[in-house]
């Protein structure tokens, strides 16, 4: 009994509401009638905006090891993985890029933005979010769209985006490795430096005649074989030259061999870091350019229509409602 009550509830609010559209039809028709001539107009009033897509891979790794025992785990032809993505679209989405895009194109003024506005950077910045995005795929690359009211400098905008990846994540690379690269070049030239204060203090010594240990041993026996007694007086000197600073001859070799060894440990990381510092790296595998498009993509003018026109219907509907409402309670009183 409840349940055919409720039906015949429905049944008779059915009815109404139809009796209620067919009562004002004539209002609806003009209202919807409006609302679809004014969305044809605003829609024809739009600019069109063209859309040029690229898509890049960012690289998995991208220095050069000198190291033996460095184990890199990923080389240089390996694509990126869901980290490398992120980062990618972090440096994408950076103001690194769109400050340089924004200064190569003028887009203060190709927006249409007054540069005396106060408001210019934040109007600035909301037009190139509308027209600038970058989303990583499911696939783990990195879409760059642009659109633009011109195709050719759409896809132009685009492909130098692409472009800037590289010099853009250098230039931070450079940032932090370049400190890094000239503290090794001062410690290296220390290093240098001290080695031939050692090798200048070893020359000063040879002068004297100190030699060094397997060839001091066998200055006794070149005495005891020397012909003239001028031979005998130099070998002498030389004997006690070497008695005298021998020691210190021996201690400054040892330093020098551990100077050499020492440097050459070094140049390892010296290297490392030159190239870090130095080097242009590659940091995405280009899948698609983008290309000039052909055919708009904003705005989609049947779209714009049909949700106007029946916007128009339903508000319509909804102002009526509450006008019969209010005159409802008008005759109550």
């Amino acid at each position: 009994m409840q349940s055919n009550s409720n039906m015949s509830e429905l049944t008779k609010e059915r009815s109404a509401l139809l009796a209620f559209l067919w009562k004002n039809r004539k209002v609806l028709v003009i209202i919807t009638g409006v609302a679809f001539v004014v969305s044809v107009l605003v829609s024809l009033l739009l600019t069109p905006l063209y859309l040029s897509t690229a898509v890049v891979f960012p690289t998995a790794s991208s220095n050069v090891s000198f190291s033996e025992q460095r184990n890199v785990k990923a080389g240089s032809m390996d694509f990126g993985e869901e980290d490398q993505a992120e980062q990618l679209v972090q440096i994408l989405s950076s103001s690194r890029i769109k400050d340089k895009i924004v200064a190569k194109y003028d887009l203060l003024n190709h927006y249409e933005i007054d540069p005396n506005d106060q408001n210019k950077n934040f109007k600035l910045n909301e037009e190139y979010n509308d027209h600038f995005s970058f989303t990583r795929t499911k696939f783990g690359s990195i879409q760059i769209d642009v659109l633009d009211k011109d195709p050719e400098l759409a896809a132009k905008m685009a492909n130098d985006i692409v472009d800037l990846i590289d010099t853009v994540k250098n230039e931070m690379i450079r940032e932090r490795t370049r400190p890094a690269f000239e503290i090794n070049i001062r410690k290296m030239k220390q290093l240098e430096k001290d080695k031939d204060s050692v090798i200048n203090r070893l020359d000063s010594l040879a002068k004297l005649g100190v030699v060094s240990t397997d060839v001091r041993s066998n200055l006794f026996q070149a005495l005891v074989d020397s012909k003239s007694p001028e031979e005998k007086r130099d070998i002498k000197a030389q004997i006690d030259a070497n008695m005298k600073f021998g020691s210190l001859f021996d201690a400054l070799e040892h330093k020098r061999n551990e100077m050499i060894i020492n440097i050459e440990t070094f140049k390892v990381a010296y290297e490392q870091a030159e190239s870090d510092a130095n080097a242009q790296f590659n940091h995405k595998f280009v899948v698609e350019k983008a290309v000039v498009a052909d055919k708009k993509e904003k705005p989609k003018r049947m779209i714009i229509v049909l949700v106007a026109t029946l916007g128009g219907f339903v508000l319509g509907v909804f102002f009526l409602l509450i006008r019969d409402k209010i005159q409802e309670l008008k005759a109550l009183n």
